[in-house]
């Protein structure tokens, strides 16, 4: 594990499907993300929308649609793939969410330092 990994929580205090929001304070400004559980995946994305910038939750830390199969847009309804980010339906299509790199160790989810820069 780096020196500068971050362990963010315990793979279970995510729900399977499930999502769960993260923000980081780098001194300048906090920056979010989130992480979805599911289908045995687990990926994060930053909170941003790829249309207009905005967050994508609707709730607080909630991202999935109702069916808890797509990543959904608080903003403008847009639908993204879980697996990759990708828009499958709204004004992004085409476009695809920023991914976050985390890794699944010991029952916790870390952050990296690649993860942290792309955030």
């Amino acid at each position: 594990m780096s020196a500068t990994s971050r362990r963010l929580c315990a793979l279970d205090e995510i729900e399977e499907p499930g999502s769960r929001a993260f923000r980081l304070d780098n001194g300048e400004a906090a920056r979010g993300f989130f992480i979805v559980r599911h289908a045995g995946r687990v990926v994060a994305y930053r909170n941003t929308c790829p249309h207009v910038g905005s967050s994508l939750d609707w709730i607080p830390g909630r991202f999935l649609d109702i069916d808890r199969r797509l990543i959904l847009c608080a903003t403008h309804g847009a639908l993204f793939r879980i697996e990759d980010g990708a828009c499958v339906s709204g004004p992004c299509a085409g476009k695809a969410l920023k991914p976050v790199a985390i890794r699944v160790e010991d029952g916790a989810i870390y952050l990296d330092d690649a993860g942290a820069e792309a955030v």
